[in-house]
């Protein structure tokens, strides 16, 4: 069965409009989505990174992109009216816990106001079928218990970034409730976090701090090495988006206004110390380095999603083990920085292919 096929043929000549197009996940899902026979339009304020997996994917000549500001909302009005999509995937956000302390005022305004936004646009714009509004599982209040969050566990967060994403949340849950026009364009949330994989080169994140210092020849240091999270792979979580927007729309009522958690096989919590001794084997790398944590804004040491309602109302469920995901995302940054002969665009196909044979011969829904 061919890729195109899968997800039951839905994405076959939609229209796609995806913000944070130019993100680490956004890039992945864009071309995943191409690779399914849409036509994508993007809208993002910049490229966050360079190198950037946008750029090594040629994606801007393959799709309508708009370098436009989420908190700007005539010109996303506009924009989404002109392109009329069938589906919208809103990603675009600061992502970035650290950067919310930072700048506190623009985190809010990005995720708390570009949900307002793009909901607007979705309540105002005839045509738009269904849509999928992804969050983070930062979203709830974490109080560090060994349990999994479900999505009606209370909501909150002690830094800005984690809190921000608690009011998108929040937002979502009142629009429903108070526009019934949206209960006829089949909208949900999704909630996922600590994604891992080939292409991503964020400021203050783990597996990019590695490969970049790695690549140098350099020590890493890090702040928490037994902190403990559900590391999945990046394909993992967009399939469970791509699967719910597929399902979305074929207008199953029973996913309108809902949330979703997407996450990983619930063996795949490690602590950072356990992620980092397997993958810095193939770097040859300098002993890792533990900062002082007590000059460093406290942050969360455990966090776990029960997937349950993915399970039972999409049959949803993870498709790389802890171990395939760790070596899917070594196996990109190596060849990216050791292996100069090889093209990184047709090897991120080639990933994207072998992700997919893994979850045919699985006999995943969406795969089948």
């Amino acid at each position: 069965m061919p890729i195109k096929q899968s997800f039951k043929e839905t994405y076959n000549n939609k229209k796609v409009f995806i913000t944070g197009h130019t993100g680490f996940k956004g890039a992945w899902l864009t071309q995943w989505l191409l690779e399914l026979g849409a036509e994508v339009s993007g809208y993002s304020l910049y490229i966050p990174s360079d190198p950037s997996l946008f750029e090594i994917l040629d994606l801007k000549s393959k799709i309508q992109d708009h370098r436009q500001d989420i908190r700007d909302f005539p010109t996303l009005q506009k924009t989404i009216h002109d392109f009329k999509p069938d589906i919208i995937f809103h990603l675009a956000a600061q992502s970035i816990v650290m950067e919310s302390y930072n700048k506190p005022r623009e985190n809010f305004e990005v995720n708390v106001m570009g949900m307002v936004n793009i909901l607007e646009s979705i309540k105002t714009i005839e045509g738009i079928q269904a849509a999928v509004l992804i969050t983070s599982d930062k979203c709830y209040e974490n109080v560090e218990w060994e349990y999994g969050y479900r999505e009606t566990d209370r909501l909150g967060g002690k830094d800005p970034y984690s809190a921000s994403k608690a009011c998108a949340e929040i937002i979502f849950s009142s629009y429903v409730r108070s526009f019934p026009l949206l209960k006829n364009k089949f909208v949900a949330t999704t909630r996922a976090g600590n994604v891992i994989g080939g292409g991503d080169w964020a400021a203050q994140r783990i597996i990019p701090d590695a490969m970049r210092s790695w690549s140098k020849g350099l020590s890493l240091s890090i702040r928490n090495p037994f902190s403990t999270r559900p590391w999945q792979h990046v394909l993992d979580p967009l399939s469970g988006y791509l699967w719910l927007g597929a399902q979305l729309l074929q207008k199953n009522k029973l996913l309108n206004g809902e949330s979703f958690n997407f996450g990983p096989h619930s063996d795949s919590n490690h602590t950072v110390e356990k992620l980092l001794k397997i993958i810095e084997k193939d770097w040859n790398s300098p002993p890792t380095i533990i900062e002082n944590q007590e000059t460093r804004i406290g942050e969360a040491h455990l966090l776990k999603l029960c997937c349950d309602r993915a399970s039972s109302l999409l049959n949803w469920k993870p498709n790389l083990t802890f171990e395939e995901t760790l070596l899917f995302t070594n196996e990109w940054y190596l060849n990216f920085y050791k292996n100069n002969s090889i093209n990184m665009k047709e090897f991120t196909l080639h990933q994207l292919n072998n992700y997919f044979n893994f979850a045919n011969k699985r006999n995943l829904c969406w795969a089948t």
